[in-house]
């Protein structure tokens, strides 16, 4: 049986990062090595009006073999994802939409019935959404965004989050939230 492909979206830009800490405890657990795309160092680009036109006019051709495509592939493939997102600013780092801005192709993710409705072609059974905040956590537009665009746009049937919370708030123990986080993921 062969092993099946995590993929581990790291949207974590500090190197003594909380959240990235967590996530890589959650994918020790799941087993496998996964493959890695440090948001941070993976080059992307916003999608200028030239960039957007021959992106645009290579779906229209149904060709997705330029590399600005391979994220969008390497996504597509995955059997199971892990997002580590620090929480920002009531959101995840603008890193991370860029990501999603340059995954969401046509024709690889994603296409459209003949009702117009989205239909995921995403191979990943399950997205695990990993993050951490320094106050309370609401998580309506971070993992909220990103569980109805793998249900609903990419088609992964499956999401569950992780986060731990109030780390920066006085009187509460970081550390001791942070390694019960773990713990917990090391009893799932």
């Amino acid at each position: 049986m062969q092993d099946k492909k995590v993929l581990y979206i790291n949207a974590c830009v500090r190197s003594d990062s909380r959240t990235d800490r967590i996530a890589r405890a959650l994918l020790a657990r799941l087993g496998g090595i996964p493959e890695e795309v440090r948001l941070a160092e993976a080059g992307l680009q916003p999608l200028s009006e030239e960039r957007l036109n021959r992106r645009t006019r290579l779906i229209e051709q149904e060709d997705y073999s330029d590399p600005m495509f391979d994220p969008a592939r390497q996504f597509q493939a995955a059997d199971e994802i892990v997002v580590a997102a620090p929480y920002w600013d009531l959101s995840f780092p603008a890193i991370l939409k860029l990501y999603l801005e340059n995954i969401y192709v046509t024709g690889l993710v994603s296409e459209y019935t003949e009702e117009g409705m989205p239909r995921g072609l995403c191979r990943a059974r399950k997205l695990w959404y990993v993050t951490t905040a320094g106050g309370p956590y609401v998580p309506d537009f971070s993992y909220g965004y990103l569980r109805t665009l793998a249900k609903d746009y990419f088609g992964i049937p499956e999401t569950a989050l992780i986060h731990a919370e109030m780390l920066d708030v006085e009187g509460f123990d970081a550390e001791a939230l942070v390694d019960a986080k773990i713990a917990e993921i090391q009893r799932l």
